[in-house]
């Protein structure tokens, strides 16, 4: 074990900085794909589109590429460099509330990641029952969990 803690040690830079980037494309992801739901909501209903036209097909495919090929991979991957941080010697006082507070926004982060998931299976199968509004209140839900974990690791009470 105890090389694996000094490769840790030596890497730590490295590991926080990837777990930085892919923090910040996952938040990106997190920010954009409910907004994506809002256009997608309203702009069949504005337009009176039904579902499989070209203007719900494309969104299905903005939401889906969005999801899959940037979203999950930078989820999982802050998710790995976040553990391996965890790892390291020295970087945690699980003492403290702020890792606690951390890891209930991480795991709030992630829930609220698979519930985008399934709403995005729900307007792709044609069963979404959410408004344009309820969307806007639920893209508030990512901002409101990275200000509890930036306070936490950064402020560490």
């Amino acid at each position: 074990m105890g090389s694996v803690t000094d490769f840790l040690a030596t890497a730590y830079p490295w590991v926080k900085a990837g777990h930085v980037m892919a923090m910040i494309a996952w938040m990106a992801g997190l920010f954009y794909l409910p907004r994506l739901y809002v256009y997608h909501v309203e702009g069949l209903r504005k337009q009176g589109v039904v579902r499989g036209s070209d203007m719900d097909l494309l969104f299905a495919h903005q939401e889906r590429l969005l999801l899959r090929a940037i979203m999950n991979p930078a989820m999982v991957a802050t998710w790995i460099f976040g553990l391996a941080l965890v790892l390291t010697p020295g970087v945690v006082d699980w003492g403290s509330a702020w890792p606690w507070a951390k890891a209930a926004g991480v795991v709030g982060m992630t829930a609220f990641h698979g519930w985008l998931a399934a709403r995005r299976r729900d307007l792709a199968e044609g069963r979404n029952r959410l408004t344009g509004r309820q969307y806007r209140l639920m893209n508030e839900v990512p901002t409101l969990l990275m200000v509890v974990i930036v306070l936490a690791v950064i402020v560490r009470f």
